[in-house]
């Protein structure tokens, strides 16, 4: 139901406007000089880490050369779009250590990558 949630744009968008929140109080601040900007500065700026340190964490927690190795999974099959979906799917979702200890024949990692599949066959916008 909500998988915008796990939409790059989301996340590009939700950026935007903790910038614009955060410029908007330094110019009242600098106009006022109240206290209760620097507050609202504070509490933006540690609401933006709370909602974006989850994104950053996993989807830029993997190297150049560990998507490389993960790629090479995948040149097997002939469908190299929904490959690409699903090595973007599993870069969001897991860490890299996550993904090393993660045990492939569990019911569910199979249960994952079938919903993956799903999301990514899935051309609609429902």
């Amino acid at each position: 139901m909500f998988d915008f949630l796990d939409s790059d744009w989301f996340n590009i968008a939700l950026e935007i406007v903790f910038i614009i929140l955060i410029s908007y109080d330094i110019k009242k601040y600098i106009e006022t000089k109240k206290k209760e900007y620097i507050i609202n500065i504070v509490l933006t700026i540690g609401f933006a880490i709370w909602a974006l340190y989850p994104y950053y964490n996993s989807y830029m927690g993997w190297e150049e050369e560990q998507k490389q190795v993960m790629l090479s999974h995948c040149s097997n099959t002939n469908d190299m779009k929904l490959c690409k979906c699903l090595d973007d799917t599993t870069f969001k979702t897991y860490t890299h250590d996550e993904y090393i200890a993660l045990d492939k024949n569990s019911s569910d990692y199979k249960e994952f990558l079938q919903e993956a599949k799903e999301d990514c066959l899935d051309d609609g916008w429902f």
